[in-house]
């Protein structure tokens, strides 16, 4: 089998039992995103692929905010196959500076390859699929859904954002209507565009039904 073969093989089995919203399936979406983006723009393929398929194998908030266990857990596994240690070191920096961490990280690690990741991980926290994601995760962690009283909190430090319980409605200003802005590529700022539009009319939507309007 292939490395990506493997790889595939060892992410389903990891992920079997997870919440659902960063499952296989989500893992699965973002490796065909980074695909895409790979067309339009020139990186090493086999971090970007390695990285898609890795970089959620062990998410820092289902592991009490730990965020060395996924690189450490990516890293055991590429021992196990036949590529460089270039290409490893690549892979666990790209899952080391992915995550969004409130906006305000500052990256320690710059690359085209985690910029292709990180833009097609953060396509799938928008549009349709990231408005079920976002409902499924606070339903997965009993958040309120919507709150009128209860603010949307901008500005947050990493460790304020990953201690944060919001309503799911407020996530989407603290953090999935910001994406469109952080997207690295420009095929990703151009799907994000779109998907950007979709949430906002849904926001518009839902809040009319609120009022009572629609």
């Amino acid at each position: 089998m292939t490395y990506i073969d493997l790889t595939i093989n060892y992410v389903k089995k990891e992920l079997e039992n997870v919440e659902a919203g960063h499952d296989w399936f989500h893992i699965e979406r973002v490796y065909k995103n980074a695909l895409n983006l790979l067309k339009e723009e020139k990186a090493n393929e086999q971090v970007v692929i390695l990285g898609a398929l890795l970089h959620d194998i062990a998410d820092s908030k289902f592991h009490n905010g730990d965020e060395t266990i996924g690189p450490k857990k990516a890293l055991d596994f590429m021992n196990t196959l036949d590529i460089s240690d270039d290409v490893k070191d690549h892979v666990v920096k790209v899952i080391e500076n992915i995550s969004f961490k409130g906006g305000n990280f500052e990256r320690k690690f710059t690359s085209k390859e985690l910029d292709i990741v990180q833009d097609a991980d953060r396509l799938d926290a928008i549009g349709a699929i990231g408005i079920a994601r976002a409902f499924q995760y606070g339903g997965f962690k009993n958040r309120t859904i919507y709150n009128p009283e209860e603010k949307p909190k901008f500005n947050m430090t990493k460790e304020e954002y990953k201690k944060h319980e919001g309503t799911t409605i407020n996530h989407f200003y603290e953090k999935l209507l910001l994406l469109k802005d952080l997207m690295n590529t420009e095929t990703g700022k151009q799907i994000a565009q779109n998907r950007h539009e979709h949430m906002e009319g849904f926001l518009k939507q839902f809040l009319d039904e609120v009022e009572g309007v629609k």
